[in-house]
C-alpha cells in the first residue's frame, strides 16, 4: 500500500508524540482499575491502550505540532522541528482509538471523542484556549483527571458511566483533578519566554514563580484532605497512611525547589522541573499501583 507522502511519521513525528509521558498520566487509569467493582479484562486492556498510546499521544503530537517549540518540553530538551507527519500521524491515532473505543461501550467513546475536541480547541491556533490561563487550566484539571477517572472506571467493569454515582466516586475523580492541577503550573514555569512570545498567557505566567508553587502546594493539600475523606469512607485507612509514606520525598523535592526558586527564580528551569515531574510520576505509579495489589 502507497501512503500520501508525508503521512507516515517521522522520526521527529514520534519524538514530538512523547509515548513515554502517558507515564505521567497512569495513576489515573490504575486508580480506576483498582476501584472498579468488578474488572472485564478486555476492556481493561482496550482502555488502556486507548488511553495511553493512543489519545495522550496524538495530544502531544497536536499540541508540538501547533506550538513548534524550540525550547525544551516536556521529556524533550531539545525537540526537533515538527512536520506534516506529526499533524497527519494525531489524527490518525485520534480515530484509531475512537474506533476501539466503541467496543469498550458509548461511555469511553464519549470520552475519547470529546477529550479529543478539546485538546484540540486547546492548541488549534484559530482558538487556541491555551493562551486563556484559567479556560486552559480547567480543561487539564477536569478532563485529564475527573472525566479519564469516571470514563475509565466505566469502561473497565463494563458499567454505564450516567448510573452509579454516589459521593466516593465524585471523590474519586476529584482527588485526580487535584492531583493533576497541582502539577500544571509547575510543567509551565520553566517557559514563561517562550509561551509569552507565542501569545500564551498561561496559568504560571499569570501567577509568577512563587505563585505557580503556592497554587500547587494548595491544590495538593486540597487533594491529601480529599483522599483522607474518601478511604476513611471506605473504612480504609491505612491506604490513606501509604500514600503519605509514597509522597513524603515529592513533599521534600518539592519544598527544595521552592526554596531555590523562592531566593533565584533561574532554578525554574527545564531541569528541575523534570526531576520533579518524574519523581512525582514515579511515587504516584507505586501508590496506585499498590492499590490494584493489596
Amino acid at each position: 500500500m502507497n501512503f500520501p507522502k508525508g503521512f507516515l511519521p517521522t522520526v521527529s513525528a514520534l519524538l514530538h508524540m512523547r509515548f513515554a509521558f502517558s507515564l505521567f498520566l497512569m495513576p489515573i487509569y490504575l486508580f480506576s482499575l483498582s476501584q472498579a467493582p468488578q474488572v472485564i479484562p478486555i476492556n481493561a486492556f482496550l482502555t488502556f491502550i486507548i488511553w495511553h498510546l493512543l489519545v495522550y499521544p496524538a495530544s502531544n503530537g497536536y499540541n508540538s505540532y501547533f506550538d513548534k517549540d524550540e525550547g525544551s518540553i516536556a521529556l524533550i530538551k531539545n525537540p526537533p522541528k515538527v512536520d506534516k507527519s506529526l499533524y497527519y500521524f494525531s489524527l490518525l491515532l485520534d480515530l484509531i482509538a475512537l474506533i476501539l473505543s466503541l467496543l469498550v461501550n458509548i461511555g469511553l467513546f464519549a470520552a475519547v471523542l470529546i477529550y479529543g475536541l478539546f485538546s484540540k480547541l486547546y492548541s488549534h491556533p484559530s482558538v487556541r484556549l491555551k493562551k486563556y490561563p484559567v479556560i486552559s487550566f480547567l480543561i487539564v484539571f477536569i478532563f485529564q483527571g475527573a472525566c479519564i477517572y469516571w470514563s475509565s472506571y466505566a469502561a473497565v467493569s463494563g458499567l454505564n458511566i450516567l448510573n452509579g454515582w454516589n459521593l466516593n466516586y465524585i471523590l474519586a475523580g476529584l482527588i485526580c483533578s487535584c492531583l493533576i492541577g497541582a502539577t500544571y503550573p509547575l510543567t509551565q514555569i520553566y517557559q514563561h519566554e517562550e509561551d509569552a512570545k507565542r501569545g500564551d498567557k498561561t496559568l504560571s505566567i499569570v501567577l509568577g514563580f512563587r505563585g505557580s508553587f503556592w497554587f500547587s502546594a494548595a491544590l495538593f493539600i486540597i487533594s491529601i484532605m480529599l483522599l483522607y475523606a474518601y478511604w476513611f469512607r471506605l473504612g480504609m485507612m491505612n491506604n490513606f497512611w501509604i500514600f503519605i509514606i509514597c509522597v513524603a520525598p515529592v513533599i521534600i523535592i518539592f519544598c527544595a525547589w521552592f526554596m531555590k526558586v523562592y531566593h533565584d527564580p533561574k532554578a525554574a528551569n527545564f531541569k528541575n522541573m523534570s526531576r520533579m515531574t518524574l519523581l512525582s510520576s514515579l511515587m504516584m505509579l507505586v501508590y496506585f499501583g499498590l492499590l490494584n495489589i493489596i
